[in-house]
């Protein structure tokens, strides 16, 4: 029988004991089976003994990641035969490549859940970006916790989605409850005949395009990018700018496949100024409703001397 592994990663307290406990709490994970809990490392919450007696948990603690072998997991599994796995992950250690081990045979990785402290994000994504890239990269799930009225959203999200565009975002104030956050006052106005974007906006449109695709279907909106790919036919192309999403040397492509009624005349690495009418298509890639403009301008445009993306 398959042994669901749930892994949990994230920085020391920013809320991975707390959510682990909270889910073994729920009936659904808390059904008499038994639960085995990996703790790579100790922060402020702990499992006590109450605790690991209501939920039918056994807690093994991993000091050192030179103990994180596949051996030491087969020798668990034969021990204590748990029918799930809960592992609290260390926020310095690589999750990339803990994913390349290889488990025991039965053990199969269903969910990987992230944990984000609101108030030392900023802190930790700017000196600390490489390893919060690797702690969030593989994540299904981010809670991003610890919310309040001075939280900037738009902030968090769009950093988070230029390392994880799947991922799912969920905001938990600072009691506990789950925080659909109000929408951050955006740098550019949604109801202009012509939305202009800022070359310093343009991140934040991007995500919030992203998000809320149906919110700009119809609207004209002009932007500047670099032309990176274009289709033999010469009616599509790809426009964009580049985010930093590890380090100045890992980039990604934050850009949009862009469509035109005619053929258009344009040069890979060449920067335009497109004015384009929004119509929100099925992407079969990502299998979801994307925003993708459709041109009825093109001018020539300066390169930028900072070309990179930012989402402040």
């Amino acid at each position: 029988m398959d042994v669901p592994v749930y892994l949990f990663t994230g920085f020391l307290e920013s809320g991975k004991s707390s959510m682990m406990k909270e889910t073994l709490s729920d009936p659904e994970f808390n059904d008499g089976s038994k639960t085995l809990i990996l703790a790579c490392e100790q922060g402020e919450v702990e499992f006590e003994k109450t605790f690991l007696k209501q939920t039918h948990s056994v807690l093994v603690n991993i000091e050192d990641k030179a103990e994180l072998t596949t051996d030491y997991l087969e020798k668990l599994q034969q021990e204590y035969r748990p029918k799930q796995v809960f592992i609290e992950f260390n926020g310095m250690w690589s999750v990339t490549e803990f994913l390349d081990m290889e488990f025991p045979l039965n053990w199969m990785l269903v969910q990987i859940i992230s944990t984000v402290d609101a108030q030392t994000f900023m802190m930790y994504v700017n000196n600390m970006r490489s390893l919060m890239y690797d702690q969030l990269v593989h994540s299904e799930m981010i809670l991003i916790n610890r919310c309040d009225s001075n939280t900037k959203k738009s902030f968090l999200r769009s950093n988070i989605k230029a390392i994880n565009k799947g991922a799912q975002i969920i905001y938990e104030s600072v009691d506990g409850g789950i925080n659909d956050l109000p929408e951050d006052d955006l740098p550019f106005d949604i109801n202009a005949p012509v939305i202009d974007i800022q070359d310093d906006d343009y991140g934040l449109w991007y995500m919030d395009a992203l998000d809320h695709p149906y919110k700009y279907d119809g609207k004209v909106v002009r932007f500047k990018g670099k032309v990176v790919h274009i289709e033999k036919d010469n009616r599509s192309f790809v426009m964009g700018r580049y985010a930093m999403v590890c380090c100045a040397e890992d980039t990604s492509l934050i850009g949009y496949l862009c469509k035109s009624d005619k053929p258009v005349q344009l040069v890979i690495n060449e920067w335009i100024t497109l004015t384009a009418r929004i119509v929100v298509e099925y992407d079969e890639e990502y299998q979801r409703n994307l925003v993708v403009p459709h041109g009825q301008a093109i001018e020539p445009a300066e390169e930028l001397q900072d070309d990179l993306v930012y989402f402040s």
